[in-house]
Order: C-alpha cells, then sequence, then structure tokens
C-alpha cells in the first residue's frame, strides 16, 4: 500500500544550515498491517508520519501509494487523496471545546457531497464506544474519551490508513491500553495502523517495529506475538477513581 525508497526530507535554516530530517528511507507498508515506528525526540518519526499522510512532502525520493506516485499530485488531488484516505490521530485531541463530540466527529464532512453526515458520526462514536456520549461537549469527557472522539473523527471518512502520532501520550496507563484496544480492533477489521510512538512498551502492541535514528531506519523487524491489549484490559478492572464524570 505504502511504498517510500530512498526518501530525503532537508529542510535548511539561515546561513544555508541544512538538517536531515529523513536519510534515504527506504520503508513498505502492506495492507492491514499494524506498523510502530519508534524514535527518541528527534529521530525523524513525524516528520515520516507525516509525508506519509500527505501532510509534508519530501526533499528527494520516491512515495507510491497503492502503485500511485504521489509527488506528481497537484495540492488539490493530495488534499483528496488524504481526506479520503487517511485518518489521523494525534497526541493533543484539537478537539473543538465548545462544540459537542458528534459536531466534532463531523467536521472532517462538513465540505463533503454526503447527505447522511450526522449518521456517519454516530456511527464512528459507536464504533470507539461513545454511543451515550455524543452530545458532551470536550470538558466533560475525560482524557480518554477525548481520544475516542479525535479516534472517530478520524474514521468517519472510513480511511484505509489510520496514522497516530503519540496517540496515548497525555493519558494515563489504563486510558492509553484502551485507545490501543480500539487500534488492534480497527486492525483486525482490515484498516492499516501506523502507530508513531517514543515508547517501547506501547510498540510491542503492533506487528512489526521499524526503529529510527537520526532520520535513517535502523531495525525493521516482526513483533512475535504481540501483545493483547483485551487481555490487558481484562487483567486489570477499572478503579473506581475512574468513573465518568456526572451529567
Amino acid at each position: 500500500m505504502i511504498q517510500l525508497h530512498h526518501l530525503d526530507k532537508i529542510y535548511r535554516t539561515t546561513a544555508n544550515h541544512e538538517v536531515r530530517a529523513l536519510d534515504r528511507i527506504d520503508l513498505r507498508v502492506d495492507e492491514s498491517e499494524f506498523v510502530a515506528i519508534v524514535g527518541a525526540s528527534g529521530s525523524g518519526k513525524s516528520t515520516l508520519m507525516n509525508i506519509m499522510g500527505l501532510l509534508d512532502q519530501p526533499t528527494s525520493g520516491s512515495y507510491q501509494f497503492t502503485g500511485r506516485e504521489v509527488s506528481g499530485l497537484s495540492v488539490d488531488e493530495l488534499a483528496k487523496l488524504r481526506n479520503e484516505c487517511f485518518g489521523f490521530v494525534f497526541q493533543s485531541f484539537h478537539l473543538l471545546p465548545r462544540t459537542s463530540a458528534l459536531e466534532n466527529v463531523e467536521l472532517p464532512l462538513i465540505y463533503s457531497d454526503r447527505s447522511n453526515v450526522q449518521a456517519l458520526a454516530k456511527r464512528a462514536l459507536a464504533a470507539v464506544g461513545l454511543e451515550d456520549r455524543m452530545t458532551h461537549h470536550s470538558s466533560e469527557l475525560s482524557g480518554g474519551q477525548q481520544q475516542r472522539v479525535a479516534i472517530a473523527r478520524a474514521l468517519v471518512n472510513e480511511p484505509r490508513v489510520i496514522l497516530a502520532d503519540e496517540p496515548t501520550g497525555n493519558l494515563d496507563s489504563r486510558s492509553g491500553i484502551e485507545i490501543i484496544e480500539i487500534f488492534q480492533r480497527l486492525n483486525r477489521e482490515g484498516r492499516t495502523v501506523v502507530l508513531v510512538t517514543h515508547d517501547e512498551t506501547l510498540a510491542t502492541y503492533a506487528h512489526r517495529i521499524v526503529r529510527l535514528s537520526d532520520g535513517r531506519i535502523v531495525e525493521d523487524v516482526e513483533v512475535a506475538g504481540p501483545k493483547d491489549a483485551v487481555a490487558e484490559l481484562a487483567a486489570s478492572p477499572e478503579p473506581p477513581a475512574r468513573q465518568r464524570p456526572a451529567t
């Protein structure tokens, strides 16, 4: 599905100084894979995710998506492909505070020609277990619930690829596992998931780990027996302190 070949990303600063964020990246991600891209801060992992999601363009090299070279596409063509094929989840939830969960999820569909916008948004929220929180604003939701809304927003266009950049970074450990359980379920249903993280433990829930250092891939390994988030949650019942806020 995703094929990168000799991909470079160079940022040029003042005095002609260059920062090579990505250096000769060769990477293939097949359909229905769950891949974790792991690296320390400054390793290039977020830059790589932005290029894979068509939010940024490489300085040189080839990027093919489903066999189509994307480097020659226009801005409008890139936007259309990004909107139709990719869903994004970030560490900061990026929810509008004065709108409901349902309205936040509807946002990617505002400029679409679909007539069933609300129905699609409701279905996406139901997929992440928030059927009973659709009318609540962000301030009425826990961090884990806010991230579920963000995942629903990423799902509403039914993308082929989910790109998640440190999606559990602002969450407690149990909420983080709950979010990973959603990604594992989406992957079992056939979606490709690319998880960007600095957390080695989190990466072991994926089927494959790609490690970056100084903009280069230093390791690409299959995970023998990925951790099962459902089993982790079953072994650690939710404590009373994490009950949902009163409404």
